[in-house]
């Protein structure tokens, strides 16, 4: 191997290990732990064994199939990783919703299955000529799903007019440094003569210092996972439209009972009040002082206390999905925090009086 391959080989591979240390910081070293930063960290994990396996091939291409296999089973997961990383920006989602986790579980699910039951080694043509096509198919519609979730950040970063906010271009830059490694990966697959494998490689470890030096540049990190937040940290809303949006939210939230909704987001609540999710952000934000996620558990854990104190055969379990809450740790958890004790305590105390 020459200097210069020996030099792309170390550059490529540095960034491949570069991102997987990434990925670690994301996923348990972040001072606030957002929904945003473990999707990051697994799309960084994703990209990185996918990166390692192109740069190990590409220069020993001597290595066993497995090593192909893993990379394109990884390659499995980048599309639904960054498109869950940026709606649960975009849309504020700090809590997985369940239809998230049995999407990821199902695409693990046929991955590994189909991975066991025919493995690269034993069916080779299977797999370089057919399998990686559905996966490349995969990964391309979840790149289109991805756009449209954050076409008003990509029309606002292109539009000169505009000044984009450092979230937006960070979430920006994620979304088409993604975009232009599925491009390379996609023209070296399709024989196009100037694109190869290792370009691929080299693109990723370009993005991932570039996520390093703004990571280092930056003070204040927090802010570059919220989409919103530059936009809820002006002044509150005027006192009059305020009260009119207060009552619309207090309506809709007892009429309709969106709150037991588990899968409710900012942008669904807006838009039965007529509202931007900007502005109801903003509302939530500097007018309540509360997220969207503590606003809407105010109503389940309220009417989770009057089935309590109402009704004594249900289990305080199914009483937390009955409410909106998809889990049973979640529900203890914001109903000790919104009233001070478990809802055991609550019960107890409930049937003494």
């Amino acid at each position: 191997m020459d200097t210069g391959k020996e030099l792309l080989f170390f550059f490529s591979a540095l960034g491949s290990f570069n991102g997987i240390i990434l990925g670690v910081y994301f996923f348990f070293f972040t001072k606030k732990k957002f929904l945003t930063n473990y999707f990051l960290g697994a799309l960084l994990f994703a990209l990185s064994i996918r990166i390692g396996k192109s740069v190990f091939i590409y220069f020993h291409p001597e290595l066993p199939k497995m090593y192909l296999q893993l990379g394109l089973t990884a390659c499995f997961f980048i599309g639904p990783c960054l498109y869950y990383f940026l709606r649960s920006a975009v849309e504020e989602i700090n809590v997985m919703p369940k239809s998230w986790k049995m999407m990821l579980l199902f695409w693990g699910i046929l991955i590994v299955s189909v991975g066991f039951l025919y493995p690269y080694e034993t069916y080779p043509t299977l797999w370089s000529f057919y399998f990686i096509r559905i996966i490349y198919f995969q990964w391309f519609v979840y790149i289109l799903f991805s756009g449209f979730t954050i076409r008003g950040v990509l029309k606002k970063i292109f539009n000169t007019k505009e000044k984009a906010s450092p979230s937006e271009i960070w979430f920006g830059t994620l979304f088409l440094g993604t975009f232009l490694l599925f491009l390379f990966y996609f023209l070296a697959i399709m024989g196009a003569s100037a694109a190869t494998y290792i370009s691929g490689a080299v693109v990723f470890s370009f993005i991932l210092y570039l996520i390093i030096s703004i990571l280092l540049y930056r003070k204040k990190t927090d802010d570059l996972f919220l989409l919103n937040s530059q936009k809820v940290s002006g002044k509150k809303i005027d006192a009059a439209e305020a009260v009119i949006i207060s009552e619309k939210l207090e309506n809709i939230m007892n009429e309709k009972s969106l709150y037991k909704n588990p899968n409710l987001n900012l942008q669904d609540l807006s838009r039965e009040i007529n509202i931007s999710s900007h502005q109801l952000s903003q509302f939530l934000n500097n007018n309540l002082g509360k997220n969207f996620t503590s606003f809407v558990n105010e109503f389940r854990i309220n009417e989770a206390c009057r089935i309590i104190t109402s009704n004594d055969k249900l289990t305080l379990e199914s009483v937390g999905y009955d409410v909106g809450f998809n889990s049973k740790s979640t529900f203890f958890a914001a109903f000790k925090k919104h009233t001070g004790t478990t809802p055991l305590n609550y019960q107890l105390q409930a049937l003494q009086t």
